[in-house]
C-alpha cells in the first residue's frame, strides 16, 4: 500500500461517512433520534475539516515529494468544497442540533416538518457529499491508477463527477421542499360573503 494513500484512506471515510449520516437525517422522524445523529454529523465533519486541513498545512511545510506532498496535492480538488462545509454546513449543523433539542425532551416526541426540511437543506447534504466525491479521485491515484492518463480517460472522468454532482444537488432540493411545503400552516378557507365589502 503506497504511504500517501494511508494518509488518504482515513479523510475519504470521515468525509464519506459524514455524507451517509447526513444523506439520512430527513428520514428521522424522532426529535431524540434527530439530534443524537446531527450530532455525529457535527463530530465528523469537524474531523474532516481538521484532517483535511492538518494535511494541506503539512503538505505546504513539507520538501520535496514525501508522501504527506503528495497526499496534500492530490486533496486540493476537495479544499474548494471543504471551505463550503466549514463557512455554510458547521453553522446550519449546530442550529439544526439546536432546534432538535429542543423537542428532545421526551423519547417519542415528533420531528416537526420545519425541522426535517431544515436537515434536508442542500446546504448540509451536498457539500459533504460533493467534499467526499472530490477526495475519491485523490484516493484511486494514490491506490495506482492513473486519472490523467489521457484525454480519453479525464474527459469522461470530468462528465461524470460534473453530473454526479448535479444529480446529487437536484435530489437535496427536491427533497428540501418537499418537506418545506408540508412544514407550511394549511391554507385557511374563506367564504365568500367574509371576503366581500363591508355594508354599513
Amino acid at each position: 500500500m503506497d504511504s500517501n494513500l494511508i494518509v488518504l484512506l482515513p479523510v475519504a471515510a470521515v468525509w464519506t461517512a459524514a455524507g451517509v449520516v447526513a444523506d439520512g437525517l430527513p428520514r428521522l422522524d424522532r426529535a431524540r433520534v434527530l439530534r443524537r445523529r446531527t450530532g455525529w454529523l457535527s463530530g465528523l465533519t469537524l474531523t474532516g475539516l481538521a484532517l483535511t486541513a492538518a494535511v494541506l498545512v503539512a503538505g505546504l511545510e513539507s520538501t520535496g515529494r514525501t508522501p504527506i506532498d503528495r497526499a496534500a496535492s492530490a486533496l486540493l480538488l476537495a479544499a474548494a468544497p471543504a471551505l463550503l462545509v466549514a463557512a455554510c454546513t458547521v453553522r446550519r449543523i449546530r442550529r439544526l442540533r439546536a432546534g432538535a433539542g429542543a423537542f428532545a425532551a421526551a423519547p417519542d416526541t415528533p420531528a416537526p416538518h420545519g425541522l426535517r426540511a431544515t436537515s434536508a437543506h442542500p446546504l448540509i447534504g451536498l457539500p459533504l457529499q460533493v467534499t467526499a466525491l472530490a477526495v475519491l479521485p485523490a484516493v484511486i491515484s494514490a491506490a495506482g491508477v492513473d486519472l490523467l492518463a489521457g484525454p480519453a480517460v479525464t474527459g469522461p472522468a470530468i462528465t461524470v463527477g460534473a453530473l454526479g454532482v448535479t444529480v446529487i444537488g437536484i435530489r437535496h432540493a427536491l427533497r428540501h421542499n418537499r418537506l418545506a411545503e408540508r412544514a407550511m400552516p394549511p391554507a385557511v378557507a374563506v367564504s365568500p360573503r367574509a371576503a366581500g365589502p363591508l355594508h354599513v
